[in-house]
């Protein structure tokens, strides 16, 4: 994969440059200044992903990807954002305008230069990797089950299955869209709490759960330790905590803590997706979008042993088919999708209260 490093700062090109050293599926073919440069440079060779400073001079971060979009190059971008409000809400803001993936810029400027690139090799290497790695899924439109799934994995009848009590959402890498998208065929008042993991660095969760709210018309916002779960509220798990359900004498509460990271994330969609068949059995419905690895493979796997159902999205709507592809290999699911279908499906199972 050749890579194009643009940032205004000469310290962070250095430091990411060093991050992709020797890595062989990786070339980094340049690394400018601005945006302006970045695009005379796309024009002239192939580039196949670029990092994405948001404050450059001459032309900025989201300035340069809409530029990029509207000539209709399909180049990855990963945008590196410092975790401040006004680079916070750019940062959202270029996920809607077509970056990839958003990570946050390592803190300390007192940084060796082999301590800062590890640092983003941490964080960088995993994301660009999912790019470069050939996707092996077939691609389905409709659920087609085979003997095994049908044996090990009974199938729900989605039509005939009636309202769940909780339905839990797991994404990554593509989320942030693919979620707005989900949630704006849902209307308010639904009767049931809905809880959302999207795999995004800390600073971020609580001014996307504001954005989502205003973009989808309904109560979303960053979950709380100990809050009941509430039909018709959407809540999402801070960023770097998990989340999950427990049963109190007072009634269902929502766990908010930092435990040992798990399949090397926090928040883990496993664990809210394990917690869910704990507490609702086959009352509850999980919905694995776009992203990296195979976090909630588990999860998902949990809520259909004890009768409860899975929805996918299928591969041409996700950004990396690694998370929803993990569960279609399991056979754990019971619809798969292209994000618009199981927006439809999601309305038609939690369809409003009757006033």
């Amino acid at each position: 994969m050749r890579v194009l490093i643009v940032d205004n700062s000469i310290v962070f090109r250095s430091q990411i440059k060093a991050a992709l050293m020797d890595i062989p599926s990786i070339e980094v073919v340049g690394s400018v200044s601005n945006g302006k440069i970045a695009l005379a440079k796309i024009e002239q060779e192939t580039i196949d992903l670029i990092t994405l400073d948001l404050e450059m001079p001459e032309l900025g971060g989201l300035e340069t990807l809409q530029e990029l979009r509207r000539r209709g190059y399909k180049t990855r971008v990963i945008v590196f954002a410092s975790p401040n409000n006004q680079e916070v809400d750019s940062a959202l803001q270029s996920i809607h305008l077509g970056a990839d993936d958003v990570v946050l810029k390592p803190s300390g400027s007192t940084q060796s230069l082999e301590s800062a690139a590890e640092s983003i090799k941490a964080v960088l290497l995993p994301k660009i990797l999912q790019f470069v790695a050939k996707e092996v899924v077939e691609e389905k439109t409709v659920p087609l089950k085979t003997t095994k799934q049908k044996s090990e994995w009974p199938l729900v009848d989605l039509d005939r299955w009636g309202p769940p009590e909780v339905v839990v959402i797991g994404s990554s890498t593509g989320g942030p869209v693919a979620l707005e998208q989900l949630l704006q065929g849902v209307q308010s008042p639904f009767p049931c709490p809905i809880l959302i993991v999207q795999h995004m660095p800390p600073v971020f969760t609580t001014s996307w759960a504001e954005r989502l709210s205003k973009t989808t018309g309904l109560n979303v916002r960053e979950a709380t330790p100990m809050e009941p779960p509430l039909a018709n509220h959407c809540y999402v798990a801070p960023g770097d905590y998990h989340m999950y359900l427990i049963k109190k004498n007072e009634g269902l509460k929502l766990m908010i803590e930092q435990g040992p990271r798990r399949n090397s994330v926090r928040p883990s969609v496993d664990i809210l997706f394990e917690s869910a068949a704990e507490v609702y059995g086959n009352r509850a419905l999980g919905i694995i979008l776009t992203g990296m690895g195979e976090d909630g493979l588990l999860g998902a796997q949990s809520i259909k042993k004890l009768g409860g159902a899975i929805m996918i999205q299928n591969k041409e709507s996700s950004i990396v088919f690694g998370m929803p592809g993990a569960v279609f290999d399991s056979g754990a699911y019971d619809k798969i999708g292209h994000i618009k279908e199981l927006s439809f499906w999601l309305k038609k199972i939690i369809s409003p209260v009757p006033q």
